[in-house]
């Protein structure tokens, strides 16, 4: 292949025969045209006879450079020239082509595969080998194997089918690789780079440099690097503090990062969305951080936070029961209220769980008539006999009771303890004791609090003790350095009794006053009901449910997918073993993700000098000119037939400015495909939305300024156009948005028009479009959105103000609730409402559509927010709740769409179903 800049010939030996050029000319210039016959008289044929001999005469100029010019292009096209070819050959050597596949290469994947399709068609033009290798270890959990030689072709359709994997890729297992493997040598290597470092680089991305460096030792390297903008973003865990609860996004950092906005979208397991917070980026800031303000019972249900622009397996956060605020149940032995705070037994629990759980205060008789998760009782010695048996009852279907001791446990108590107590407390310390203040000791293994740090200088005055027995030691979940149990437990049933042996306060002990504390409860927190450690099988490893790919997609696991292990995740790295996604049993989840608290996504700082860096967006149009430069040789040729047909005679009529005419015009023909290439004239705007609004059929909706709305308006058109599709013999596509102000919206049928305060007043020229639209059998469906609107109401929300504003400047007819017996009731479904994402207002139509409409309405009415019931996204996941959330409600809503598109689309055909009982009977008589 012969590469000239921009221009480029994949087989340029054809261009040999331009050589030929002169050849043809010369044949040309001596053979004359074919002679013209002319009859003549004889005398008149002896009187022109003249005694010197002439010379036959030559073939025109204009003519000979027109048939030199046909012989060119044709010799051209041959030879295959490419405009803008998207790579250039250096060399005749093998390929080998590197991809970064992990979840950081998931923005612009499309791109990336692209790209790499160009780069293997131009290798199999030149006809030369290539070899595929990406960067992150296969599903099955071996080692990174680089793939095997063969045409560049057939290499083709492998990366076609290449999608992003869902944990980090690793250049040092891709060099090991190549070093144990048997490359060819010279070879050229492209390599599409997410820029990024490893997972485990803090090194300033020496794995890449060292790869890099180490192909270029067998030729020329090309690496192709994606702009800061396009590269991968990392939602981190959710953060719980005092202050609530907050997101935080990170971006790889740089010199001059520019601002950027994106979309943090919190759903619920269904894909219900509950909640989608704009983020910004300010320039030159590696992180922001998003608070999410939801109330509790909405914050129990969420699932999964991503990013909505940009989706990855990095970007996503999938949120288990260790995230859901349970509800704590707290009561207290002493007096509820005391004048000194610091020394109430519930002061220093209050202030550890408020940001983790729940709270709530009563008796055991009151928590227990709600749902409870956890009770912590104290130093309440003994539980009444009317509470014991609801209790114990609660612990057996898998309750979580914390006791704690204290002055009143130390004198009296029940068995309602995983151990039995000696009567009195321990004193250590003091002036009556020998014995000193105890730490805390090693943590077994098997307890729940192995791995909690934070303990070494806490010290415990005073306890109350545990008499010895057999199972002691398997019951103690935390001792002090002299062995003695500080914290003990037993199962009961499928719950937990648990007893701190001493007090909740700092009377005792100061192990209320260090972050230990915080801890410890948040691990009993988590044996409560719905979270894996605290099930029967406690001890078995997590079996995966669904896993995510490298887009962040919920998929089925693989078979080389493992189990994850029974205890504490929290240090395990997602990878292909353990994918990130859902793991244990379906009522007690257990989730990994792709990115941890601790995942900083740095760029590669510096590559080998004689590295070639290639932008991935800066890419030229590639442009085959076989096809045009053959069209425009063939109209030549064509041209130049009839002009020989013109210049023998053999067209009589046609004089020779219509033939002069006739050759220009095919010219121009053959012209045209040369020079309409990509940099030639587009349609317009308006010419666009025309061609889209009028080749097929689309629901169309008004667009009012607010990003927002208008994304649930076009969400609520597509998820009606999916359940048309599904349902009827309607076959819309993509929704299309409107400017009032601009577009032709004749073309189309239906108009949905959400309804804002801010929408700016229309202009004439738009309010003549909008009656013409309605008058001529289009139909508008107006929709305030806030279930307030009436005709004859004194009180108006302002999108009904702005509503009325609307209608006061066009020609409107009367209007009417929707009757009984309206077509709309039957069009397709059988309706007495119409609900949205509100149920319970009226909908109003027009009162005598008749006249050249088929009998139907140009206008209906409401303040339903069908948009937001209807909105799904591209997985068929609902983006709104229904109020109240009902899923009979949005069914309903859905079919109140389809039987609005089909009044709108067939007319008033069903009017006359009440008849069909009648005729039915007559064609059986």
């Amino acid at each position: 292949m012969l590469s000239l800049g921009s221009l480029a010939f994949v087989t340029p030996w054809a261009l040999a025969g331009l050589l030929l050029l002169p050849v043809i000319w010369w044949l040309l210039r001596i053979t004359p045209p074919q002679p013209k016959e002319v009859t003549f008289p004889p005398l008149r044929l002896l009187l022109l006879l003249r005694p010197h001999e002439e010379t036959p005469a030559h073939t025109p100029l204009w003519l000979l450079l027109l048939r030199l010019l046909i012989a060119a292009l044709a010799i051209i096209a041959l030879a295959g020239p490419v405009l803008n070819p998207q790579a250039d050959s250096r060399s005749n050597a093998p390929l080998i082509l590197v991809i970064d596949d992990g979840w950081t290469a998931a923005p612009r994947w499309r791109d990336r595969l692209a790209r790499a399709d160009a780069i293997l068609d131009q290798a199999a033009r030149d006809g030369r080998s290539a070899l595929l290798l990406t960067t992150s270890a296969p599903a099955d959990g071996g080692a990174i194997q680089p793939g095997r030689l063969m045409p560049a072709d057939e290499l083709r359709p492998i990366v076609a089918a290449l999608e992003p994997r869902a944990w980090r890729g690793s250049r040092a297992g891709v060099l090991q690789a190549l070093q144990q493997a048997r490359l060819p040598d010279p070879a050229e290597t492209v390599w599409i780079s997410d820029a990024l470092q490893d997972a485990s680089g803090r090194d300033s991305g020496e794995a890449a440099y060292t790869l890099a460096e180490w192909l270029l030792r067998r030729g020329p390297v090309s690496v192709i690097l994606p702009a800061d903008s396009d590269r991968a973003l990392t939602l981190l865990p959710p953060v719980t503090d005092a202050q609530g609860d907050s997101v935080m996004l990170r971006r790889p950092g740089g010199a001059d990062l520019p601002p950027r906005s994106l979309t943090l979208r919190a759903a619920t397991e269904q894909g219900r969305i509950l909640q989608r917070e704009p983020v910004s980026f300010t320039a030159g800031s590696e992180t922001v951080t998003v608070r999410l303000s939801l109330p509790s019972e909405l914050r129990n249900q969420l699932s999964r936070l991503e990013i909505e622009e940009m989706p990855s397996a990095g970007g996503v956060q999938l949120l288990d029961d260790r995230w859901r605020l349970r509800p704590v149940g707290m009561v207290a032995g002493g007096a509820i209220e005391t004048r000194q705070p610091l020394l109430d037994d519930l002061f220093y629990l209050q202030r550890a769980l408020t940001p983790y759980a729940e709270l709530r205060n009563g008796s055991i008789a009151e928590l227990l008539q709600r749902e409870i998760a956890v009770i912590v009782l104290a130093d309440v010695a003994q539980v009444v006999g009317s509470e014991r048996q609801p209790l114990n009852d609660w612990l057996e279907k898998g309750g979580v009771l914390l006791r704690f001791g204290g002055p009143r446990m130390a004198e009296a108590g029940d068995d309602l303890l995983p151990v039995r107590l000696r009567r009195g407390a321990r004193q250590l310390g003091g002036a009556l004791s020998w014995e000193q203040p105890q730490h805390l000791g090693p943590i077994p293994e098997t307890s729940p609090f192995f791995g909690l740090g934070g303990g070494d200088d806490i010290t415990v005055s005073r306890q109350v003790l545990a008499e010895p027995d057999a199972r002691i030691g398997e019951k103690t979940w935390l001792r002090l350095t002299d062995g003695t149990p500080l914290v003990t437990a037993e199962r009961r049933g499928k719950g937990w009794l648990i007893l701190v042996h001493t007090t909740a306060n700092s009377l005792w002990s100061d192990l209320a006053l260090s972050g230990f504390y915080v801890e410890m409860l948040r691990k009993v927190i988590d044996l409560s009901q719905g979270v894996a450690a605290g099930g029967q099988d406690a001890d078995a490893p997590l079996p995966p449910l669904t896993v995510l790919d490298g887009f962040g997609r919920s998929v089925q696991p693989g078979p080389g997918v493992q189990p994850l292990p029974p205890r504490d995740t929290a240090g395990l790295t997602a990878g292909p073993r353990h994918p990130p996604g859902w793991y244990g049993r379906l009522d007690s989840r257990r989730a990994l993700n792709a990115a941890t608290a601790d995942t900083v996504l740095q760029p590669v700082s510096r590559w080998p000098a004689d590295a070639r860096l290639l932008d991935l967006g800066e890419t030229a149009e590639e442009t085959r000119l076989l096809p045009p430069l053959l069209t425009a040789a063939l109209l030549l040729f064509l041209a130049d037939w009839l002009i020989g047909l013109a210049l023998r005679g053999l067209l009589p009529r046609l004089r020779r400015p219509a033939v002069a005419m006739l050759a220009a015009a095919i010219l121009l023909l053959a012209a045209g495909p040369v020079l309409a290439q990509p940099a030639g004239s587009r349609p317009t705007a308006a010419e666009d939305f025309a061609m889209r609004a009028s080749l097929d059929l689309r629901l169309a909706y008004v667009m009012t300024g607010q990003a927002d709305l208008d994304q649930m308006s076009r969400s609520g058109l597509y998820g009606l156009t999916e359940i048309l599709y599904r349902r009827t013999s309607i076959e819309a596509v993509e929704p299309i948005g409107v400017n009032l102000e601009a577009d032709d919206i004749s073309v189309l049928p239906f108009l949905y028009w959400p309804i804002t305060p801010q929408q700016r007043d229309l202009s004439d020229a738009a309010l003549r479009r909008i009656d013409q639209f309605m008058k001529t059998g289009g139909m508008i469906l107006f929709d305030t959105r806030d279930q307030a609107f009436g005709l004859s109401g004194t009180a108006a929300s302002p999108n009904t103000g702005k509503l009325r504003q609307l209608l006061s400047r066009l020609d409107i007819p009367p209007l009417m609730p929707v009757p009984a017996d309206h077509v709309l009731t039957k069009a397709f479904y059988l309706l007495q409402d119409f609900p949205g994402r509100y149920t319970g207002g009226s909908l109003w139509v027009e009162r005598n559509p008749g006249g050249d409409k088929d009998g139907v309405t140009s206008m209906v009415i409401g303040s339903h927010d069908w948009a937001a019931a209807w909105a799904m996204d591209q997985a068929g996941r609902p983006l709104a709740a229904t109020i109240p959330n009902n899923p009979r409600q949005r069914e309903y809503a859905y079919r109140f769409g389809i039987n609005l598109l089909m009044y709108t689309l067939t007319g008033n055909y069903k009017a006359d179903q009440v008849h069909v009982p009648a005729l039915l009977e007559r064609l059986g008589q």
